[in-house]
């Protein structure tokens, strides 16, 4: 869920996916370099699948990983109309 600030007259969006450089495993689909940055290991990866009663239902494979620069990144994909994408 994101929310939104207002600052100067203009509403920005928090936590607003961005879209992520992502090379994934051929077999399972975990992500093993994000934006350039080489993942050292996976912390969680869960499954969400929602608003499926609406003409936009979402369903997205989220990866928390670490890597080998020591940054913390969320990454999910896309799972019904493809791409990845990273957010906060």
């Amino acid at each position: 869920m994101s929310r939104a600030v207002v600052t100067s007259g203009r509403t920005h969006r928090l936590g607003a996916p961005r879209a992520a450089r992502v090379r994934a495993d051929a077999r399972d689909g975990h992500p093993l370099v994000v934006d350039g940055r080489e993942v050292d290991a996976i912390r969680e990866s869960w499954l969400i699948e929602d608003r499926w009663w609406t003409d936009g239902p979402l369903r997205r494979r989220y990866w928390e990983v670490v890597t080998t620069c020591g940054r913390n990144v969320v990454v999910f994909h896309d799972l019904r109309e493809g791409g990845w994408f990273a957010q906060r």
